[in-house]
């Protein structure tokens, strides 16, 4: 009697242990879900890319640049190490805190709070690519290349400019949906009835969201790079 319980309730247990993952992600939309896949896919990608960095600094035979040297400022005949460096880490951190306070105007339905936020931390980023790029023209004045460098390892220009470039270009697209969805928000489109690329139904403020999830994680990343490329 038991073994025909158990035989008819077999079945069942399957199809709930296969359906578990459709349970799990029911309330999660596609653009979300999408979202942490890609996020998920890049950690991999950042991910390689410092280890390469790692084994080539320990692997290399030649010198490896003195950062507090290479990128120091010159301010008032005084020699700063990391100045632009420290500056280009709090702009990004702040954007980051601006970037929540979107998220969370956003849950309240507060349309012109949301976009004046998502709009300061585009102007934050922006200002962030701004100074990467004043700090890869120096470097090329001062002629590190991907293929050599001055100050020691040629290893480190291929770093420098295949790591901060891929993490520049993710903040680059990231200011630019940024001014797309705020300018968006701003006249009013996600409180219109109507389905579009970026809302489901009016007062649909997820891409708010979606869009932090993709700015936290390029913060998060930056913080690495500072911690490895930087400060080792």
């Amino acid at each position: 009697m038991a073994e025909t319980i158990l035989h008819a309730k077999r079945p069942e247990g399957i199809v709930a242990d296969w359906s578990s993952d459709q349970r799990a992600f029911k309330r999660i939309s596609w653009g979300k879900a999408m979202m942490w896949i890609f996020l998920l896919s890049d950690t991999f990608v950042f991910s390689i890319f410092l280890l390469g960095y790692m084994s080539a600094r320990n692997s290399t035979q030649s010198e490896w640049p003195d950062t507090d040297k290479v990128f120091s400022l010159h301010v008032g005949g005084v020699e700063l190490p990391l100045l632009l460096i420290a500056i280009m880490t709090f702009i990004l951190i702040s954007s980051s805190g601006t970037m929540a306070m979107a998220v969370r105007c956003g849950y309240a339905r507060a349309r012109r709070p949301t976009a004046a936020l998502m709009a300061l931390t585009a102007l934050l980023g922006a200002s962030f690519v701004g100074m990467q790029a004043f700090e890869w023209a120096k470097l090329i004045s001062e002629g590190v290349r991907p293929w050599s460098n001055p100050f020691g390892a040629p290893q480190f220009g291929a770093s420098f400019f295949m790591i901060t470039g891929f993490h520049g270009t993710h903040v680059s697209f990231g200011v630019l949906f940024l001014i797309i969805i705020a300018a968006k928000i701003w006249r009013g489109e996600f409180d219109r009835p109507g389905r579009t690329w970026l809302k489901s139904g009016a007062g649909d403020y997820e891409a708010v969201e979606i869009m932090g999830l993709y700015w936290h994680f390029v913060d998060l990343v930056w913080v690495f790079i500072f911690a490895f490329f930087y400060l080792w």
